[in-house]
């Protein structure tokens, strides 16, 4: 069971002096890569200080991709999670590298049961060598793969099956999949195992040309908070996360989402 944790907002150094400043912050979440173990920043270390969980985020293992898990990305993770005295880790469902090339992005799985061993695979490595839980996150994509085999609800449902996994459920990359590629958001909620969910992201994004993109930088649109208010409906989520990779507002403006995040929360 996944301890509660709140509402909470994705910590960078760009923003630390606000988000240690912010009220009705529960938790904060830190980009994995982006810190060292043992060299972890002052702000970081107050917020410790201070009680607040410090979830470690990680985009770079890579857990669909071909090529086996790279023990050091994974160790990084672990490192990280026992000095923060982190309750778990995550990371996505997706690749990021293939053929020696590195993507920059995070790429969608085929949802086919071949692309589905291999990311069982490589997450059941990733979790034998990880000292805290291991939660995944469903990816915003601006295609799929052609021949899926499997809804995107019941390809998460059937890894977290497989894996006894957790799910990190980002509200705003469903809408953004819903609004670009039809994706059903009633029935991937249907589909997935709530029971196993560990927290939920909220992200704002932009349109241009008719594509919607997750970009982070914008605020939270109201569409997005109907989802997550969707998801609210069937299960009471331990904790709610909003994220902001850019383009920062003022200290009152994200408090300003911080509230509306609660409020959907009830």
């Amino acid at each position: 069971m996944v301890e509660r944790l709140g509402v909470g907002i994705g910590w960078r150094s760009e923003i630390d002096l606000t988000v240690e400043r912010l009220p009705g912050v529960d938790f904060v979440e830190v980009v994995a890569e982006n810190l060292r173990p043992g060299r972890l920043p002052e702000s970081v270390r107050l917020l410790r200080e201070r009680g607040v969980p410090v979830l470690p985020h990680a985009v770079s293992l890579s857990l669909g991709g071909a090529d086996p898990v790279d023990p050091a990305r994974v160790a990084h993770l672990g490192a990280l999670a026992e000095e923060l005295g982190a309750p778990l880790v995550s990371d996505h469902v997706c690749f990021v590298r293939a053929g020696g090339l590195d993507s920059g992005h995070l790429m969608p799985v085929p949802r086919t049961r071949e692309a589905l061993d291999v990311l069982v695979a490589n997450v059941r490595a990733a979790q034998a060598m990880l000292p805290v839980p291991l939660a995944l996150e469903n990816v915003a994509a601006l295609l799929e793969w052609p021949d899926s085999e499997l809804s995107e609800g019941r390809f998460l449902a059937e890894l977290v099956e497989r894996t006894d996994c957790h799910l990190l459920i980002d509200v705003a990359n469903l809408y953004a999949n819903a609004r670009n590629l039809g994706t059903d958001v009633e029935r991937f909620l249907d589909e997935i195992p709530l029971e196993r969910l560990a927290y939920v992201h909220v992200a704002g994004g932009e349109e241009h040309d008719g594509v919607y993109h997750d970009t982070h930088t914008a605020a939270v649109l109201p569409q997005v908070l109907d989802v997550l208010a969707r998801l609210r409906e069937r299960v009471d989520p331990p904790g709610a996360l909003l994220e902001r990779d850019g383009d920062y507002p003022s200290d009152a403006e994200l408090a300003a989402e911080l509230a509306a995040i609660r409020a959907v929360l009830g």
